[in-house]
């Protein structure tokens, strides 16, 4: 893992230096006869480094009871170049690189009697790629992406189209992304329910995943975001998606009435439709008043509410403040129940609390600082951000999470 990171932070490093060796720090412009710069050149790096934790008494991997403990350490790094082609449109790639280190008590009970087992901890990598074509000056722009993701028993392909609309008076927007992922499971059942298993006697613990099985998915999000006059923006959303395949998570407990176990079993179908609107309030030079909400529902009997209120305030003008708060309520899954109440003739169980009936609170703050001649006196870091997050949920979880963020020009 210390190899892992040694890796990207000499990645990072030699891209800053190749960046001040060759590149300049502004996007190419167009000069009085229309000719723009056709050379690639860098126009921001940005570094982002989140540490999560959590804790909770319901552990799906124990059927509803157990400890929730993990720990996930973040590190996101991106960046960006752009140049012109003959016809003056905008060419921008963003390069995209993740990688995430976690850590999880639960997730270790699949197989207890192994002294460390793969799924204790595990890393994932997920880098990404993004084309971009823009006109800057009717604003329209269209692009693709692609990505992908690897851990221990997940691997996942993906691809994007995005496209975006200017009005003539640039006042309103109108933003599309389609994608798709194609993702790959390796079926791991707890040990209890591995083929050849016998309580008090040996078995073979390399027959730990049962085969692979598919998870494919598939979203749309359509917004429009409307200047309604200086002071005031809006956004409207609709996210609807579909997946299909292996939804349920087979390592995954659940206790029926009768005393009888079997693995999480849920429908391979499942529609979503997620409809959001944003509302921005520009109160005077140093307030903003940003307003957000979020209805959802899918055709397995979910439906929640969110609501969140974040209020930046600039202190000075290069040092703002912004205290946030987030509410959220769930009317659960048809299929869920606690440890031991299954009812044994039902076809699709969970006890997986995230598909509970529960409601939420996730507050925090944000600290911002972005001075003109840079942070701390070094020019090529435009701005630092430091974030932490406090999540309740009324299911007896909890969780804390600090975040950084660095851009660099």
């Amino acid at each position: 893992m210390r190899k892992l990171y040694l890796h990207v932070a000499f990645f990072y490093l030699g891209i800053l230096a190749s960046h001040a060796q060759v590149t300049p720090a502004v996007p190419a412009k167009a000069d009085s006869t229309g000719y723009h710069a056709q050379k690639l050149t860098i126009d921001e790096v940005n570094f982002v480094s989140a540490y999560y934790h959590q804790d909770g008494n319901h552990s799906a991997v124990t059927g509803g009871i157990g400890t929730e403990r993990l720990t996930d350490f973040a590190n996101t790094f991106d960046i960006q170049l752009s140049n012109y082609n003959k016809r003056g449109r905008k060419n921008t790639f963003l390069f995209e690189l993740g990688i995430d280190h976690y850590s999880s008590a639960s997730s270790d009970k699949i197989d207890p009697f192994s002294v460390s087992s793969a799924s204790k901890s595990d890393n994932r990598i997920y880098p990404s790629l993004n084309w971009t074509r823009s006109n800057e000056t009717t604003g329209n722009a269209y692009g693709f992406t692609a990505s992908y993701s690897h851990e221990y028993d997940y691997q996942s392909v993906g691809g994007a189209f995005n496209l975006t609309l200017l009005s003539k008076n640039k006042n309103t927007q109108f933003d599309m992304r389609l994608q798709a992922f194609l993702d790959t499971w390796k079926v791991i059942l707890p040990v209890e329910l591995r083929p050849g298993y016998t309580p008090g006697q040996s078995y073979d613990r390399d027959h730990s995943a049962d085969g692979s099985a598919p998870r494919n998915s598939f979203s749309a999000a359509f917004s429009v975001s409307q200047v309604i006059n200086p002071r005031l923006q809006a956004l409207f959303t609709v996210e609807p998606a579909y997946q299909h395949g292996l939804l349920s998570t087979r390592y995954q407990r659940d206790y029926f009435t009768d005393g009888s176990l079997r693995a999480e079993n849920l429908p391979g179908n499942r529609y979503k439709l997620p409809i959001s609107a944003r509302l921005n309030y520009f109160l005077d030079d140093r307030f903003i008043i940003r307003t957000y909400y979020r209805y959802y529902m899918d055709n397995w009997g979910i439906r929640a509410h969110t609501a969140e209120l974040e209020v930046p305030v600039k202190l000075t003008p290069f040092v703002s403040v912004s205290p946030y708060y987030r509410y959220n309520t769930q009317q659960g899954t048809r299929y869920f129940a606690p440890y031991g109440q299954h009812d044994p003739g039902a076809a699709y169980y969970t006890s997986d609390y995230d598909l509970a009936d529960l409601h939420s609170s996730f507050f925090g703050a944000g600290f911002r600082i972005s001075p003109p001649k840079g942070v701390f006196g070094w020019q090529r870091l435009k701005m630092l951000e430091l974030r932490y997050g406090h999540y309740v949920r009324s299911t007896n979880l909890t969780s804390n999470i600090v975040t950084l963020n660095m851009k660099f020009k």
